[in-house]
């Protein structure tokens, strides 16, 4: 398992007082370290997690890291339109072949989630620190393994309805806020030869990414999401009059 975790880091590159308190190696950071508990980091082991950012040239999603990301975690809030077209449309492919994708939180404004399911994904929000209940939906889903059913996060951003996505494959989570919302916040999506798995908690004024139950979340959707065949490049091959036998 080959994991790559991308954050834009642009709040905790300017100094965020609150984001520096809840991440101090930042979100990425903070996520890969949550999931080293999950997968076999250790030395010589048989998996690893890398992490990238905005400012690292081609935002450290070049060719060459995406041919070692098996799975790939994005989360970003208030830089999307730094994000180059080239890269969005490099992971894309990437994902039309089989890689799997985890968009996190306010990355369902990013642009390669919008370009992955064809919306604006747009949404209600309200940023107060309310409770936020992850309520299960698919109990048997490999994503809910293990996960308390509500999940109860303290403080939160809400987010609710109506979100503008297409309808999911799976609905695994919906959450509900003291003020009576409701949101998605679990949904898949397969498209091409790749997994797509958006989880809408971890608001970077919350440190949701320490919560345990929240880290065995992006576990399971990282096992779920991750290739089961060789990547394939999705392009239109020729195929002439007996190019199989039967």
């Amino acid at each position: 398992m080959r994991i790559t975790v991308w954050n834009e880091n642009v709040h905790e590159s300017r100094g965020d007082a609150i984001v520096a308190q809840n991440y101090p190696r930042g979100i990425h950071g903070a996520i890969a370290e949550g999931l080293a508990g999950h997968f076999d980091l250790a030395e010589g082991g048989a998996d690893s997690v890398r992490t990238a950012t905005l400012a690292d040239p081609e935002h450290g999603l070049t060719e060459e890291v995406l041919d070692a990301t098996d799975v790939l975690l994005w989360w970003g809030h208030i830089a999307h339109d730094q994000v180059s077209d080239e890269v969005v449309e490099r992971v894309h492919r990437r994902v039309l072949a089989g890689m799997g994708i985890l968009v996190l939180h306010s990355g369902h404004y990013s642009k390669i989630f919008q370009k992955l399911t064809g919306s604006t994904a747009s949404l209600l929000w309200r940023n107060e620190g309310e409770r936020e209940l992850v309520w299960t939906i698919a109990p048997t889903h490999p994503i809910a393994a293990g996960i308390p059913n509500p999940l109860v996060i303290a403080r939160q951003e809400m987010y609710g309805e109506p979100f503008d996505i297409p309808v999911p494959d799976e609905l695994v989570f919906v959450s509900s806020f003291v003020g009576g919302e409701i949101f998605r916040s679990g949904v898949t999506y397969t498209r091409g030869h790749g997994r797509v798995f958006y989880f809408s908690p971890g608001d970077q004024e919350y440190p949701v990414y320490h919560q345990p139950e929240v880290l065995r979340v992006l576990a399971n959707g990282i096992r779920w999401a991750a290739p089961t065949l060789p990547l394939e490049e999705q392009v239109a091959k020729h195929a002439p009059h007996g190019w199989f036998e039967g």
